[in-house]
């Protein structure tokens, strides 16, 4: 269900929030695409929510367009609102939703998706997360600029032309302990509603996935 969440500047943004089934064992925030808050990264919420994490999707687009859900084959809508997009506010609405899940007591692990795949990378530099996991990451040399907090795990396509092989060569070099996961697909493979879609390397990384938060979330 759909909450309101502010942050600490006082901006107040809708949040996607998915209760875990049975006992949760811990809290995780999804990071989305440039498309919003949508019904695919909810079908990603409930995946989690069934391993036993109360999972949050912040709305980080609210600031610019609240509501804002855009069509899969309308990225350049999604781009301009990404790149008008504050970073220092982004992190505060991820921050906001992060602090919700540790009110319930959780260990909290972030993970995200094209834009918000590099925004995981910056909320393990700059959060009090517990672990977080980028799913192929656009921009990660913008924050090549501070060392991990936290333990860091990524999946990228071999054929990913958002994110190229030099730039995930670079992001190594420059955090060595961030465990990066290589695919024999393009951008997107774990999008299930595109078609990107590359229903093995998705499993194979979701399952890395799972066992990630497993060990550090518990």
């Amino acid at each position: 269900m759909m909450e309101s969440l502010t942050a600490a500047d006082g901006h107040q943004f809708e949040c996607w929030m998915h209760p875990a089934q049975g006992t949760a064992r811990g809290g995780i925030v999804i990071l989305q695409e440039i498309f919003g808050v949508t019904d695919q990264l909810k079908g990603v919420a409930e995946m989690y929510a069934a391993e036993g994490y109360d999972v949050a999707i912040p709305a980080l687009f609210d600031r610019q367009a609240p509501g804002q859900v855009i069509s899969f084959d309308d990225a350049p809508k999604g781009r301009d609102l990404m790149l008008s997009a504050d970073p220092g506010e982004t992190m505060m609405d991820t921050d906001a939703a992060v602090q919700a899940l540790k009110a319930k007591g959780h260990k909290v692990g972030v993970m995200g998706f094209c834009w918000g795949g590099g925004l995981a990378l910056r909320a393990a530099q700059t959060l009090d997360v517990d672990a977080a996991v980028s799913f192929y990451g656009t921009r990660l040399t913008q924050y090549l600029d501070a060392p991990l907090r936290a333990p860091m795990q990524g999946h990228f396509g071999t054929h990913d032309d958002h994110t190229p092989r030099e730039v995930l060569d670079e992001t190594k070099a420059y955090l060595p302990a961030f465990e990066m996961h290589l695919y024999e697909a393009g951008h997107a493979f774990a999008n299930d509603l595109r078609p990107s879609y590359v229903a093995e390397a998705a499993d194979t990384a979701h399952a890395r996935t799972k066992a990630f938060f497993a060990t550090h979330l518990g």
